[in-house]
């Protein structure tokens, strides 16, 4: 395996996936970062993206992380997302939807930490959004 990096994506309810690739791309938060095999160890915050799975120069799957934390070894890369799903089991119309209420959440706020909460969901619906247009879907 000291030509693939074992990658390891946790949400809160479970393992979601364990396996070798060639490379993953990470949405940090200070800018994407694609780990490899020997990959410097680092932790990063994750900010709402699509982690991208590699095999061979090939994207295999697209997943959306609503946030989180990466931990980078030598030889594996964990990320704990806070919320993670395939891109192509995400419904742009329910999204849509659910970003016109919370953009509703965000003006109608009573206070500070309830206004925060909905710029949060909205950030994460937006991205989600975004994700989608740069997928063509």
């Amino acid at each position: 395996m000291a030509d693939q990096v074992q990658f390891e994506l946790v949400a809160p309810e479970r393992l979601l996936l364990s396996e070798p690739v060639d490379m993953v791309v990470v949405p940090g938060s200070e800018g994407d970062f694609g780990v490899l095999p020997g990959h410097a160890p680092l932790i990063s915050t994750v900010r709402p993206g699509v982690i991208e799975i590699y095999h061979g120069k090939a994207v295999k799957d697209r997943i959306f992380v609503a946030g989180g934390f990466a931990e980078v070894t030598r030889e594996r890369c964990t990320v704990l997302a806070e919320e993670a799903i395939p891109l192509v089991e995400i419904d742009r119309s329910a999204v849509e939807a659910e970003a016109r209420t919370v953009r509703e959440d965000v003006g109608l706020a009573k206070d500070p930490s309830e206004r925060e909460a909905a710029e949060r969901r909205l950030a994460v619906a937006e991205a989600k959004l975004a994700a989608l247009q740069q997928a063509g879907r």
